[in-house]
């Protein structure tokens, strides 16, 4: 199972804008994707409510896995929201 590891740039971490827009992402690719912290379970990344669960902030490193077609694919797509502000970056949507 491919995986890659990302450090959150969005300044609030994974909390509300961000966690919606990265969940809603999550749900749009053809793959199953999970996302964990270091130390802790993996969960489904489409899922708003777990990943409000993990407590991400700014700066921490979580690791996405994805299984299925489309898993290289939809890692790289993931992993490159979460390496931008998505507090600045989706201000105006």
């Amino acid at each position: 199972m491919p995986a890659r590891t990302v450090k959150v740039a969005s300044t609030s971490g994974l909390h509300a804008r961000p966690a919606a827009i990265f969940s809603q992402a999550a749900s749009e690719q053809p793959a199953a994707v999970t996302i964990e912290m270091a130390d802790g379970a993996p969960v489904k990344a489409s899922s708003i409510l777990m990943l409000l669960t993990l407590n991400v902030g700014h700066g921490d490193e979580v690791t996405l896995r994805a299984e299925g077609e489309g898993a290289e694919e939809s890692l790289e797509a993931l992993a490159a929201l979460l390496a931008k502000n998505l507090d600045e970056d989706f201000e105006d949507r």
